[in-house]
């Protein structure tokens, strides 16, 4: 369970860390792992709405990396 946890806070991090670069954003690595793992869940839902499924190691990284730029494209709208 705990090995489970670390590695989704790990491909957060990549998300996030992804989704700053394509957004320009300038953040530090807890910014982007909270972005990336916030991305994950929103992303999640959206393409759950929209009736798309993710599959397989690319599209279970696409996904968190969408969510978290919506994230980031939500907060400059915000602040």
């Amino acid at each position: 369970m705990l090995i489970l946890l670390i590695l989704s806070l790990l491909w957060g991090m990549l998300a996030g860390f992804i989704a700053s670069k394509i957004m320009g954003e300038k953040s530090g690595t807890l910014k982007n792992m909270i972005l990336g793992v916030l991305g994950s869940v929103i992303g999640h839902y959206l393409f759950r709405l929209i009736g798309f499924t993710a599959t397989g190691w690319i599209g279970s990284l696409i996904v968190p990396v969408i969510g978290a730029c919506i994230c980031i494209w939500i907060g400059r709208k915000l602040f």
